[in-house]
């Protein structure tokens, strides 16, 4: 038997939720054709490819000089603002048009 619920993150979860995960939690995991259970060696492959896709995806710290007005514009974005910088500039190096004149 298969139950899918929408669960609102921000909101807490009523009483039935909660009892609902809790039944959820309990509940054997049964294996077959459609979703046999993983080997240690497929499980193993997994790991291995998460941990490449984490390196790939691992942010690193710059140092970044920035015009006085740049960062203030960049500031009054709020909270967050350096990850908005961060999209401008991913989305900045796509454009070789924007690269070239920016040399």
């Amino acid at each position: 038997m298969v139950v899918r619920k929408d669960i609102d993150i921000n909101k807490p979860l009523s009483d039935d939720e909660k009892k609902m995960l809790e039944r959820a939690d309990k509940m054997p995991i049964v294996y077959d054709e459609d979703s046999p259970e993983l080997t240690p060696e497929q499980l193993t492959e997994f790991r291995r490819v998460s941990e490449m896709r984490n390196n790939e995806r691992r942010k690193q710290t710059v140092t970044l000089r920035l015009s006085p007005s740049a960062l203030s514009k960049a500031k009054s974005l709020g909270k967050g603002y350096t990850s908005v910088l961060a999209r401008i500039l991913e989305e900045a190096l796509k454009d070789n048009d924007m690269i070239k004149r920016c040399l």
